[in-house]
């Protein structure tokens, strides 16, 4: 299996050497990480990057003259233009850095939306979305008095195209939808959405936090008017996220927090703003973090996307044959469009006593609602089981999520 898992100029193995806590071993045995849909572990180059920083120019950005400042600011926006790169940006200015896809959402809701949105507006979402993706627009529509709808989810965990086009109405301002399913996997038609809700006139907003270490993005191709992730589900640190918006949109919105960076001049009498991106980025920002984000972004350019997405599918092949061995297991999910990840649930069992028995083996799993309790709702269940896997793991590794599920499932029924 281990030669099965080396061609075409991809080798699982020598990746996962990049790793040092993939070495580790959890309750007398070697970690099994398959929570990567949660946060994906981080190379050497990415801690090597914050250690750096930290050890040999750490400085604010942007205000100092002297040299160690002048190099962190150069890092510092180095990351900014590398991310410009990776999402196929126009302009540099459109890259806001925040502390993650929930800020920048919420960045969006506050801005735009109390700019934009007013009484009788309606928001569409959908029903598989993540909390960080409910909730900004749900306080939206309860202050300004607008109406939030839901696409439905199909059985097999797809949305219901038909329902949308329904639902798109002169009143609609903004579409919200998740690129790809945290709790289920499902690849949404982001592309088709964006046509749709641009001909009646709305707005998108596409929350990438798990489609982009998976999928090719190019915002421009896909046309959406705001693009948020996290650097912490792409092999780079937590704290920071990326938001991602049309130029003339993020000119138009007022700022969102106050203080140092984001002005031009302050008086007692007025205050100026600052130009894209800045205006947007008060005060002393995640410096360390956001340079290590760019060494995350050379990793995966040096792996290659589309390798590690081949990679990422067979896992997901062998996993989705592989799990239907044990008895009562339940796959929720079955989109035929999906990132490398599997939620399930076993009869007569609670999905945390599996995720804690999966730990007593070394295995790493989420378990619960995984922030989409609405979608949790309409499929009947408290919550899954859910393994995810990233571009260092193993066929190996499925194999030992299959023996632990066994022995779990033996002991629990």
């Amino acid at each position: 299996m281990r030669d099965a898992m080396i061609r075409n100029g991809f080798d699982v193995y020598a990746i996962r050497e990049q790793f040092p806590v993939l070495d580790r071993e959890v309750k007398g045995r070697r970690l099994v990480y398959l929570d990567n849909a949660a946060t994906s572990q981080k190379p050497q180059s990415v801690i090597d990057a914050l250690i750096n920083y930290y050890s040999g120019y750490n400085a604010n950005i942007h205000r100092g003259i002297h040299t160690l400042a002048e190099e962190a600011t150069a890092d510092f926006e180095k990351a900014r233009d590398a991310v410009q790169l990776f999402v196929n940006a126009q302009t540099r200015e459109q890259i806001i850095f925040t502390r993650g896809t929930t800020e920048s959402i919420n960045l969006v809701a506050y801005s735009w939306g109390r700019q934009k949105i007013n009484a009788g507006d309606e928001i569409i979402i959908s029903g598989m979305e993540h909390h960080s993706n409910i909730v900004p627009w749900q306080i939206l529509c309860e202050e300004k008095k607008a109406k939030l709808k839901v696409v439905p989810v199909s059985n097999e965990g797809e949305l219901l195209m038909d329902e949308l086009e329904k639902l798109l109405t002169s009143r609609t301002k903004l579409v919200s939808i998740a690129h790809v399913s945290n709790a289920l996997g499902t690849v949404n038609p982001v592309k088709q959405i964006i046509d749709k809700a641009h001909q009646a006139g709305a707005v998108v907003l596409v929350d990438g936090a798990q489609s982009t270490v998976h999928l090719d993005i190019d915002v421009q191709e896909m046309g959406c008017d705001f693009f948020a992730f996290s650097a912490h589900k792409l092999y780079g640190p937590t704290g920071v996220g990326i938001l991602y918006g049309k130029k003339h949109l993020l000119e138009s919105m007022p700022v969102f927090q106050g203080g140092g960076e984001m002005i031009k001049e302050v008086t007692f009498e007025k205050t100026t703003y600052n130009d894209l991106p800045y205006k947007f980025e008060a005060g002393t920002p995640n410096i360390a973090d956001t340079i290590a984000l760019r060494a995350a972004i050379d990793f995966m350019n040096k792996v290659g996307k589309e390798k590690a997405r081949e990679h990422e599918h067979e896992l997901l092949y062998y996993a989705t044959e592989q799990l239907q061995r044990v008895p009562g297991l339940k796959i929720i999910g079955r989109a035929k469009e999906k990132t490398s990840l599997i939620s399930f649930v076993v009869d007569n069992t609670h999905p945390q006593d599996i995720g804690i028995l999966l730990d007593n083996q070394g295995i790493a799993v989420r378990t619960g609602h995984h922030c989409a309790q609405p979608l949790m709702r309409r499929f009947g269940i408290p919550g899954t089981v859910r393994a995810s896997f990233a571009v260092y793991n193993t066929k190996e590794e499925i194999d030992e999520l299959l023996a632990g599920l066994q022995k779990a499932v033996k002991m629990l029924v």
